[in-house]
């Protein structure tokens, strides 16, 4: 990430110019993203934030939601600038070495009705200006078959999670360090692959005082 605000210090050993590293974890509806950064806020040392997902505190404070071309449009937007935000206060307060983000700017692509041209002019960014905020992303994928539709603000079925689930895949193409998390019968195994590929994304600096759970 190329933003001033990254450049900070902290008392996590790092040099001064070390830049804060942001993570995202991503996937389409039902992928169990919630389940694995709830494990991962457990697990982690005070040098490591976890971000909740802004569309989740958009659409449960009453945020419109509907069906119409504007009205997704403005969504999106509206996701897109509540992402940043959340990752800027946390840079800018400069007391954290990583942000674990639940999603990450480039999810909107998936959502938008219409082509991504028009996203980043609407926003006044590009793909590369996105790609580089994060260091790596890690996707985990929404189940062929076993799709938990328990989440209250989950409105898809199964066919069209695992469609979100392809855009998503492509809005992030060309980011140098994406890493795709499979679908498992044993949904923990599934979870420890995510949490080991989280855990090697950290920066050396975090990686200290981890509270590792035991696996089976």
């Amino acid at each position: 990430m190329h933003d001033e605000h990254n450049q900070v210090g902290g008392d996590f050993g790092t040099r001064v110019d070390d830049p804060i590293r942001l993570i995202v974890i991503t996937g389409g509806p039902g992928a169990g993203k919630t389940a694995v950064l709830d494990i991962a806020s457990r697990m982690l040392n005070h040098g490591i934030a976890v971000l909740p997902e802004a569309a989740s505190l958009l659409f449960a404070g009453g945020f419109p939601r509907r069906d119409s071309e504007p009205a997704r449009r403005a969504a999106q937007r509206a996701i897109f600038h509540v992402q940043h935000e959340l990752e800027r206060l946390l840079i800018e307060e400069s007391k954290v070495r990583c942000i674990i983000c639940d999603r990450g700017t480039l999810d909107g692509l998936a959502y938008w009705p219409g082509p991504s041209e028009q996203f980043f002019a609407q926003l006044g960014t590009t793909r590369e200006a996105e790609l580089g905020r994060y260091a790596t992303v890690i996707h985990l994928r929404t189940p062929v078959v076993g799709y938990n539709h328990q989440n209250p603000l989950r409105i898809e079925n199964a066919e069209e999670a695992r469609a979100i689930d392809e855009r998503i895949a492509v809005a992030w193409e060309g980011h140098p360090q994406r890493i795709f998390i499979d679908n498992t019968p044993n949904f923990m195994s599934k979870a420890h692959a995510a949490l080991d590929a989280i855990v090697s994304a950290l920066p050396e600096s975090c990686k200290g005082n981890l509270s590792i759970p035991s696996w089976p």
